[in-house]
């Protein structure tokens, strides 16, 4: 496909581009995108803003308002989420907002790209490398960051995509947000510049995103490791593989058993992207080979072993990481964030030496400590193996626990030893695949009481279905039991009620059951399937729980007032 330089998309396409398709669903031609751009520019600049923060579910009108703000010279500022604190923060700093969904901010102060009419657009021009654009971090650490980039740092960068990818094919499709320093370049300005369709929507889910594949016959996703770890048995392989042609992971590193069963399943395997924020994408590397730098990329170790990258869209200021490495066949491989380390008793403890520590144990697949507020000792969360998911079904949670004490006993104090432990199937991760402070907090906290609920198709208006993945640290198997443990049947019970209350019946109150049977455990790990049915002429509520179409238990749930059994 023909290249055009991100400085020149406003510029009149040739004629064989112009009918190009930047986005379908609905389509949205190279023609059309410079137009809206202009037209939207010419609003921007008569309203004299200076900075506009924005907020795009959708990443073609993402891509508008970028280069509208970039043609009317305003500073497109870019929040790392649309919470009610990080909104009302930024709103201090910016002129106005542009957005396609809705926002807890004042209406007066929210504009959607249809409000920008009844102005001239601006006249197509090559645009500016020197303007600047704003993204800011979602504050995994503490305050969201802002980091100011200038255009031609980005124009730089996804030449350098294209420099290594050069036969990327197909539209690209995403699970990451278009808002931040991966979606931003991988999901939206490279392929703009390589003339490669954009897909709208972030797709959070991996059947979402199978689906949305299948309307083309080559694509490419943009991922984080989060989702790629939930791929497992969701997919249908066979309909991907050879139509599905690259895929890209950044946010946090891939576990090789995840890479590799991607690969058998498909015959591709996932780039990683190493880099940050403030660097943007710098190095790649497929399975557990040593990172590569991309073309343009120079890397170095300080006198402290910390990695540094130059290149020329990363600031002097940002050259220097915090990454402990060592180069290694051209590239280099990461041995762990030098600065995360804690004092507990006045002892200095490395996080990460603790989680390559616990990963080397055939029970883990992954792991992440660090300190609770107000704590004194560190929290665990675990990602289990198929192993550890085993000794956890069939030893209990206290006999897991235990190994994974001893099994770092061996190599450091008593007061490194984590004392709260929480174990999952894929840690936690927000959409850009992070895990950051507030929701490593929440994770270590109580233990869920109900699994996640994914509804799927309706039978009917009176009926509904769910997956559910039962966690692997369920709050109600310390009591049953604490060698095997079992979701107990009043939990279950419990969840069928509040399913139904919030999405089929809320009138519904418990006044006895009836028919009520239980034929198989559900254990942690089951993915079982929750079949709901109101019989509003008997006011019944009918129940099934099931694993792999195998019956687990059910029954009928009276509802108070109701005509009593028949």
């Amino acid at each position: 496909m023909a290249w055009t330089d991100l400085a020149q998309l406003l510029l009149p396409a040739p004629p064989d581009l112009a009918g190009a398709l930047v986005a379908d669903e609905p389509p949205l031609t190279r023609e059309a995108f410079a137009h809206a751009s202009l037209l939207a520019a010419g609003a921007l600049q008569a309203r004299t803003l200076r900075r506009v923060a924005l907020w795009f579910e959708d990443a073609a009108q993402m891509a508008v308002a970028l280069f509208a703000c970039w043609r009317a010279g305003v500073v497109a500022v870019l929040p790392g989420d649309a919470q009610v604190h990080t909104c009302a923060t930024l709103d201090a700093t910016v002129d106005a907002w542009l957005s396609d969904t809705e926002l807890p901010l004042p209406a007066q102060r929210l504009c959607r790209l249809a409000d920008l009419q009844g102005h001239a657009p601006l006249a197509p021009a090559e645009l500016d490398p020197a303007l600047t654009l704003v993204l800011c971090t979602s504050g995994s650490s503490g305050t969201p960051k802002h980091i100011a980039k200038h255009w031609r740092q980005l124009m730089q960068e996804v030449r350098a995509l294209q420099q290594q990818w050069p036969d990327a094919r197909g539209p690209v499709l995403g699970s990451v947000s278009a808002q931040h320093m991966y979606g931003l370049p991988f999901r939206v300005l490279w392929p703009l510049c390589a003339g490669r369709q954009l897909d709208r929507p972030q797709r959070l889910y991996p059947e979402e995103l199978q689906q949305a594949s299948l309307r083309h016959p080559a694509c490419t996703w943009i991922a984080s490791p989060a989702l790629l770890r939930r791929l497992g048995q969701r997919l249908d392989w066979s309909q991907l593989r050879g139509r599905l042609t690259r895929i890209h992971s950044s946010g946090g590193e891939l576990p090789a058993e995840a890479s590799d069963h991607i690969a058998r399943h498909l015959g591709l395997r996932p780039s990683e992207i190493y880099g940050s924020s403030e660097t943007g994408a710098v190095a790649w590397r497929e399975g557990g080979s040593p990172w590569q730098p991309l073309p343009g990329v120079a890397v170095e170790l300080n006198a402290e072993g910390a990695l540094r990258v130059q290149s020329p869209w990363v600031s002097a200021a940002e050259a220097q990481t915090a990454d402990g490495a060592e180069l290694a066949n051209g590239g280099f491989r990461l041995l762990g964030r030098l600065d995360r380390i804690v004092k507990i008793e006045e002892k200095r403890v490395s996080l990460p030496m603790l989680e390559q520590t616990l990963v080397r144990h055939s029970y883990v697949a992954e792991a992440r400590l660090g300190a609770l507020a107000g704590a004194t000792r560190l929290a665990a969360l675990v990602a289990l193996s198929a192993g550890g998911l085993h000794a956890l079904r069939n030893q209990g949670r206290k006999a897991l626990v235990d190994a994974l004490r001893a099994h770092l006993d061996a190599g450091f104090e008593s007061l490194a030893i984590p004392r709260t432990w929480r174990f999952f199937a894929q840690l936690p991760a927000n959409a850009q695949g992070k895990l950051p402070r507030s929701l490593f907090e929440a994770a270590a906290g109580p233990r869920q009481l109900a699994p996640e609920a994914m509804e799927l198709p309706r039978p009917s208006e009176h009926e509904r279905r769910y997956t559910l993945e039962i966690p692997y640290d369920l709050a109600h198997f310390s009591g049953h039991f604490p060698a095997a443990p079992v979701v107990p049947g009043v939990a279950q019970i419990g969840w069928a009620m509040s399913l139904a209350q919030r999405d089929l019946h809320p009138p519904l109150r418990f006044a006895g059951m009836e028919a009520l049977k239980f034929q198989r455990l559900l254990r942690p790990g089951d993915v079982a399937v929750l079949a709901l049915k109101w019989d509003a002429a008997k006011q019944k509520l009918y129940f099934a729980y099931t694993v792999n179409d195998a019956p687990c238990s059910s029954g009928r749930i009276l509802q108070a007032g109701g005509h009593g059994p028949a």
